[in-house]
C-alpha cells in the first residue's frame, strides 16, 4: 500500500503550512513498484550567477570565471591581429584605434612615444615609405587579471623597400611586452614595449634608425 505520507504530499491533504510541506516533500516516497524515490528539493533563485541565468552556486561562479577569461584571451588576441594585419594594409586609422588614448610606445631604437596620436604620427611616417609590409605575431601569450591584461610575443618585421626588390626584403625581430586595459565592452592596447635582437637586409629607407 502507497505511503500515507506520499498521499498526502500529492494531494496536499496534510498540513497546511509552506514548511511543513517543504519538510514532507523531502521524505522518501514509495512508488506503486515498491521502489523509495527522495524527491530533489527545489533550489531557491536567489542570486543569479552573471551571464547564464542560473542560480549562484560556487561551481557556476568558477565556470563564469573561466569562460569569461577564455573571451577576454580570444578578444585580445583578435585585438593584435586586426590591429597588425590594418598595419600591413597601411590602415592606420584602424591600427590607431586599437589603441588607448594615452597609450605609450617604447621601440628600441626610438624614443619613448606618448599618447595614441603621437604613435601613430611616428610609425606612419617611418613604414609608408615602403612598398609592402609584413608584421608577423609569433608566440603570443596573455593574461588576464580583471580589467588589466599583459601579454608576450615576438616580432617578425617584413618590408620590401623598393618596387622590383622583393627577392631582397629588410627584416628584423625582437620581443613583444604588452600591457591592455578593459574599456567598455573591449580591449585597448595601453604600453608595448619592443626589441630588436637581430635584422637581416639592407634597410635602404633607414626609417628605424637610433634617435
Amino acid at each position: 500500500m502507497p505511503d500515507q505520507t506520499a498521499k498526502a504530499v500529492e494531494t496536499g491533504g496534510a498540513g497546511s503550512g509552506t514548511g511543513e510541506a517543504t519538510a514532507r516533500s523531502a521524505l522518501p516516497l514509495e512508488s506503486a513498484g515498491g521502489v523509495r524515490v527522495t524527491p530533489v528539493t527545489p533550489v531557491s533563485p536567489g542570486v543569479m550567477t552573471e551571464g547564464t541565468g542560473m542560480p549562484h552556486t560556487p561551481a557556476l561562479d568558477d565556470l563564469a570565471r573561466r569562460v569569461r577569461a577564455l573571451e577576454d584571451r580570444d578578444a585580445l588576441h583578435a585585438l593584435v591581429i586586426r590591429g597588425w594585419r590594418a598595419l600591413d594594409r597601411k590602415d592606420w586609422r584602424t591600427w590607431s584605434a586599437c589603441w588607448a588614448e594615452d597609450a605609450v610606445l617604447e621601440f628600441g631604437p626610438w624614443e619613448r612615444t606618448r599618447g595614441r596620436d603621437a604613435i601613430r604620427a611616428k610609425v606612419e611616417e617611418a613604414e609608408s615609405p615602403y612598398t609592402s609590409i609584413q608584421h608577423h605575431i609569433l608566440n603570443m601569450h596573455v593574461d588576464v587579471a580583471g580589467d588589466r591584461a599583459t601579454g608576450i610575443g615576438y616580432m617578425w618585421f617584413v618590408a620590401v623597400t623598393a618596387p622590383g626588390r622583393t627577392s631582397a626584403p629588410y627584416s628584423m625581430g625582437g620581443p613583444y611586452d604588452w600591457e591592455f586595459r578593459r574599456r567598455g565592452d573591449g580591449w585597448l592596447l595601453a604600453r608595448q614595449r619592443l626589441g630588436v635582437l637581430w635584422t637581416n637586409g639592407d634597410d635602404t629607407l633607414r626609417a628605424f634608425e637610433p634617435e
